[in-house]
């Protein structure tokens, strides 16, 4: 049920939708003779807000920054969890082909740590994340994708039925049932360590955060207007999505803190 929930609050949330909701609703008004035009002026700040103001950038910069990545000469992990998120299933399956996503560096960054610290298992934690017409698992693209790479199906691990943040690290944490005193790196996109890193916590583990996938540069470069205003709408979106998971997993007791730090 939260699964689903989350879906439907988020597409009829999504800061997107909301302007164009705005807008078409102040449309209507006019149409039916009514005062319309604050609903369109409404709808219309917010998409230039998002596309012509470094906003994003200023949702995402304290996620991002939370976590720092280890050090190059850190202590060799005992295994490697690599959250899904970073391919399109259905597109590969149509395709024949792995097709990766904006946040694909969760997918290489693995790779390489794998071949960095070849006895250390590599565990790909990821199901179908649609809620209409899902695909196959995201496990069943990562795992062609890696063996592409060359990496050994002994080392590789699969976890294919969760659908979200809580259901990774829940079924995660069944699949490799974490000993005591052993050394796990998670690997996401640095915008969703401080959620990820509060979940696994709740559930009784303790990961070493390894974040990739930055979207913002952490230099005063954040705050110029941005070039790219449909990079910068995306941003936003992403930004504000991840605040209101960490809002929600926090009231619904997913996590253990709102904003986890290192």
């Amino acid at each position: 049920m939260f699964f689903i929930a989350s879906k439907i609050f988020w597409y009829l949330a999504s800061p997107l939708h909301l302007s164009l909701f705005a807008v078409a609703f102040g449309l209507f008004r006019l149409i039916r003779g009514r005062r319309g035009a604050g609903f369109i002026g409404a709808g219309l700040a917010l998409l230039a807000a998002m596309t012509l103001l470094p906003l994003g950038a200023a949702l995402l910069r304290p996620l991002e920054d939370r976590f720092p990545r280890p050090p190059a000469d850190m202590l060799a992990p005992d295994g490697i969890i690599v959250l899904g998120g970073a391919v399109d299933e259905r597109i590969s399956l149509a395709r024949g082909q792995v097709q990766l996503n904006e946040a694909a560096e969760r997918m290489t960054a693995g790779v390489a740590l794998a071949r960095a610290f070849p006895k250390a298992k590599l565990v790909f934690s990821g199901g179908s994340g649609a809620l209409l017409a899902p695909g196959a698992p995201e496990s069943d693209v990562a795992r062609k994708f890696w063996r592409e790479l060359g990496i050994p199906d002994s080392q590789m691990m699969f976890e294919d039925r969760s659908r979200n943040t809580f259901e990774n690290a829940l079924f995660t944490r069944d699949l490799i049932h974490p000993g005591a005193g052993e050394r796990w790196l998670l690997v996401t996109s640095a915008w969703h360590m401080p959620r990820a890193m509060g979940v696994f916590r709740a559930l009784g583990m303790n990961p070493v955060a390894y974040p990739v996938d930055f979207r913002t540069f952490g230099t005063d470069e954040d705050w110029r207007p941005p070039g790219d205003g449909s990079l910068a709408a995306r941003n936003t979106e992403t930004a504000l999505r991840e605040w209101v998971g960490l809002i929600a997993y926090d009231l619904t007791g997913k996590t253990d803190a709102l904003l986890p730090a290192p």
